[in-house]
């Protein structure tokens, strides 16, 4: 099957630092990809070049055959990429609605996407006009993935999901992950949590230093201990 995303060989540069040191990835259209890593491998870098954030000093960047590595990022999220940042990018002043409102660039909120989103996150059905400073984390978190999904997106950028979630509410991210699988919404995931990882991921990438040290199906890293040690510093099943 052709790759929905590929990185062939990406360099990025931030300053005088060097980040990534040529990182090659593939994920296939409608499946989960995971990243990992210690901290500081360059997983949240990877998806901000991706998205244009910070530009790649080389290498390519494709997207369903269409380079990205020179576009602007308004450029690559209109071709159909959606981006959620560590620190979710929501408008804390703004309502639940508004927040809903502002991402829809394109046009008025599509009703019947909206009420699926609203599905997808029920808590957000409650809260609808409450300032979205005041949501819980979790909350917030769900915010921040509906508002990706406010327009038709092809994939999904989303960096640590679940940092800081309490298990129910990881639960019911992991319900609505498989909900946007089952949509042919392909996924491109940086995560710490391993049931969560494992739960969702079709394949894992694993970062070192910038670029990939291992990759395999997430089935087969969940089943070696040798390799959850040797590239992440500890056995994934003792944390899970």
């Amino acid at each position: 099957m052709t790759a929905l995303l590929q990185l062939r060989d990406v360099h990025t540069h931030i300053g005088k630092y060097h980040i990534l040191h040529g990182v090659d990835l593939e994920i296939e259209a409608g499946r989960i990809g995971v990243l990992l890593g210690r901290n500081g491998a360059g997983k949240s870098t990877t998806l901000r070049t991706i998205m244009g954030l910070w530009r790649a000093a080389s290498g390519s960047v494709r997207f369903d055959g269409r380079e990205l590595s020179r576009l602007a990022t308004p450029q690559i999220a209109r071709a159909g990429i959606g981006y959620v940042p560590e620190d979710m990018g929501i408008f804390a002043g703004l309502k639940v609605r508004e927040n809903m409102l502002v991402a829809a660039r394109s046009g008025p909120l599509d009703e019947a996407r909206l009420e699926w989103i609203l599905d997808l996150f029920p808590a957000l059905r409650k809260f609808w006009d409450t300032p979205a400073g005041a949501l819980s984390g979790g909350q917030k978190q769900m915010l921040a993935i509906a508002r990706a999904l406010a327009e038709p997106r092809r994939l999904l950028l989303i960096d640590e999901p679940t940092k800081g979630l309490a298990p129910a509410v990881i639960q019911h991210m992991i319900d609505a992950f498989l909900e946007l699988k089952r949509n042919a919404i392909t996924v491109l995931l940086v995560e710490q949590n391993f049931h969560f990882a494992k739960s969702l991921g079709d394949t894992v990438h694993i970062l070192d230093d910038g670029k990939v040290v291992y990759r395999a199906s997430m089935a087969e890293l969940a089943d070696d201990q040798q390799a959850q040690r040797r590239h992440l510093g500890l056995g994934l099943g003792e944390h899970q």
